[in-house]
């Protein structure tokens, strides 16, 4: 079982920094690949970015290639997200997700995951 709890969300202003937070228990988040995903009303989780430690490899969605960065601290056994030049657009909720699997690939789908933290509310003012 994996317990993931996110923090860091809030409501900032369009331009600003942000950074959210997964703590994971149950897993070590340098073992599989951890993720993020993002949701608002009536629409499907997209896909933000994730991360396989193992290989030292990231991947990150269209919209936000060049504005996030996702890491890890295996110390504290936490991943990040660290959202810059935020828009209006980036408005959602975040969740954190673990994918216990050790293929290369990192998958983009949420179906993929198994595991989900509750989700922190990020809402940038334009």
């Amino acid at each position: 079982q994996v317990q993931l709890v996110e923090s860091g969300g809030g409501l900032v202003q369009a331009g600003v920094s942000l950074r959210l937070s997964c703590a994971a228990s149950g897993r070590t988040i340098s073992t599989y690949h951890m993720g993020w995903f993002r949701q608002v009303p009536r629409k499907e989780r997209e896909f933000v970015a994730a991360m396989y430690s193992r290989l030292g490899s990231t991947a990150y969605g269209d919209s936000v290639q060049g504005r996030f960065t996702i890491s890890g601290d295996n110390a504290k056994n936490t991943v990040y997200l660290q959202m810059k030049s935020l828009k209006p657009e980036d408005t959602a909720v975040y969740y954190c997700a673990y994918y216990g699997s050790a293929e290369y690939r990192i998958p983009a789908s949420a179906d993929a995951y198994d595991y989900w933290g509750q989700g922190t509310q990020v809402t940038v003012s334009s």
